[in-house]
């Protein structure tokens, strides 16, 4: 297990596979097979997963900074300690399907045409986020913080929104499910 080192332009060979306290900058990992990797208390920077694969990957305490991860399928991640936060990614075309993301923070992403279905979203905060396009079904967003993301739009019938934190104007994203017309 590699532990407590900085790998810029780094590519992943077969042999090693569990990382811990491990920074990793400037690397392509696009179309990548993560499948059973471990990542404990890591923090990728400046990364590309774009469509990487991963299947039974373990992400646990991990950062993503700054990092482009199109069309990533989070829900074939480990269950196991499943803890990750995002700042200033791209993660559009992603799916969250049945992820615990208690309190994950969102910041600065742009998470356009993603998909969160039946995910524990309950405390996560979506900080100057755009979302999108994106599709929030069967979820769990107690007390999520929405106040500065924009163009969502969420199902408050399809969603638990139990003290979800909402502001004006984006507010109009949960009334867009209704059909009404409001004026100003």
């Amino acid at each position: 297990m590699k532990e407590k080192q900085i790998f810029e332009n780094y590519h992943f060979n077969e042999e090693l596979t569990e990382f811990s306290s491990t920074t990793f900058k400037n690397s392509d990992f696009s179309k990548f097979d993560f499948n059973s990797f471990e990542f404990v208390d890591c923090i990728f920077i400046t990364c590309d997963f774009s469509m990487a694969v991963f299947d039974q990957i373990v992400l646990t305490r991990v950062k993503f900074v700054n990092c482009k991860m199109l069309g990533i399928d989070f829900g074939k991640c480990s269950k196991y300690l499943f803890s990750v936060s995002f700042e200033k990614c791209i993660l559009s075309y992603c799916l969250f399907l049945k992820n615990n993301l208690k309190k994950t923070i969102f910041k600065e992403c742009i998470i356009k045409e993603a998909l969160f279905s039946e995910t524990d979203l309950s405390l996560a905060s979506f900080i100057e986020c755009d979302l999108l396009d994106t599709v929030f079904e069967n979820n769990n967003l107690s007390d999520a913080d929405f106040r500065t993301a924009e163009n969502y739009s969420i199902s408050p019938l399809g969603n638990k929104v139990s003290k979800a934190k909402f502001s004006y104007p984006g507010l109009l994203g949960l009334l867009g499910y209704f059909d009404i017309v409001i004026e100003q």
